[in-house]
C-alpha cells in the first residue's frame, strides 16, 4: 500500500467520474493540479485512460506514485458506472493503492457551493436533482457545515412529483442539477423569499476537491470495494437492454485488463 504523504504535503490523487453525459477527470500532486471535462456517455470508455495519462504528464505525476484513486460511484447511467468502477479497480489493484468512492450527486452539490461562494467555515444547503431518464430523477439534499458535507436526504430515485411532495414543506434555498431543465413544470417547488437554481460550471474541480476531502478523512477502501451505487432495479429487461448489459460487461472486462496492463508496463 502506498505510504501517505507527509503532513502539509499535497496528496497525489487521481479522480474521475463517468456517471453523466460528461467525462470529468482531475489529478493533484505536490507540483499542482490539472482537470479535464469532455464528452462522456459512450465515448467515456475510449477517452478515460488517454486523458488520465495526459493529465498526469501535465503535472509530472507517475501513476505508480498515486496515493489514492477517487471515482464517481453513482447514481448515474449504468454503462458509465461500470466504466468508472472497472477503471478504478484495475488501476488500484495494479498500484496497490486505496479507492475513494465519491457520490456523484455530491459533485453537483460541491460545485454549487463554490458558485455560491460559501467558504469552509460557512453553512450551505442545496437540493440536487439530476435527470435519470424514463421520467424520473436522482435526488439528494446536502448540507455543508463545519468544513464537511452531510446528507440530509441520501440519493434516491423518484418521480418529479414525489420529490416535490417531499421538499415542498421546506424547499431548499439553493437548487442544482439537470432535472429542472429536463422535466420543467413537473418539478415546480414553492419559491421561498430567496431561491436560486444553479447549473454546473466546474465539475472536475469539484470532484477533485471532494477527493482531497475524502483522502484527508481516512485511508480509503480496498480496490475490491470499488462498487457502483445503483438505484434503478428492474425485474425484466428488454432485448435491447440485455444487449446493452452484455456490451457493458464486455467493456468492463476490457477496461480492467487495459488498466492493469498500463500499470504493469509503466
Amino acid at each position: 500500500m502506498t505510504a501517505r504523504p507527509p503532513t502539509g504535503s499535497r496528496a497525489r490523487l487521481l479522480a474521475f467520474d463517468t456517471s453523466t453525459e460528461q467525462l470529468a477527470i482531475g489529478v493533484s500532486s505536490p507540483s499542482g493540479s490539472a482537470v479535464y471535462l469532455g464528452p462522456g456517455g459512450a465515448q467515456a470508455s475510449a477517452a478515460l485512460l488517454p486523458q488520465i495519462h495526459a493529465l498526469c504528464q501535465r503535472v509530472g505525476l507517475e501513476l505508480t506514485a498515486l496515493d489514492a484513486i477517487a471515482f464517481g460511484r453513482g447514481p448515474g447511467a449504468f454503462t458509465g458506472l461500470r466504466t468508472s468502477c472497472a477503471v478504478a479497480q484495475g488501476l488500484a489493484l495494479g498500484l496497490g493503492c486505496p479507492v475513494l468512492p465519491i457520490d456523484s450527486l455530491l459533485i453537483v452539490a460541491e460545485d454549487a457551493r463554490a458558485q455560491a461562494g460559501v467558504q469552509s467555515d460557512g453553512v450551505f444547503e442545496v437540493g440536487v436533482a439530476m435527470d435519470a431518464r424514463m421520467g424520473e430523477v436522482y435526488a439528494a439534499r446536502w448540507q455543508w457545515q463545519g468544513g464537511q458535507w452531510q446528507a440530509l436526504s441520501p440519493a434516491a430515485l423518484c418521480t418529479p412529483e414525489s420529490l416535490v411532495e417531499a421538499w415542498q414543506a421546506h424547499p431548499p434555498a439553493w437548487l442544482a442539477g439537470t432535472a429542472w431543465a429536463a422535466l420543467g413544470p413537473r418539478l415546480t417547488l414553492p419559491a421561498g423569499p430567496h431561491q436560486y437554481l444553479l447549473q454546473e460550471q466546474h465539475r472536475p474541480a469539484a470532484l477533485l476537491r471532494l477527493a482531497e476531502m475524502a483522502f484527508a478523512q481516512g485511508p480509503g477502501l480496498d480496490a475490491a470495494l470499488a462498487l457502483p451505487l445503483y438505484l434503478r432495479d428492474k425485474v425484466a429487461l428488454t432485448t435491447l437492454e440485455r444487449d446493452a448489459v452484455r456490451a457493458a460487461a464486455a467493456n468492463t472486462a476490457a477496461l480492467t485488463a487495459a488498466t492493469v496492463a498500463a500499470v504493469t508496463s509503466a
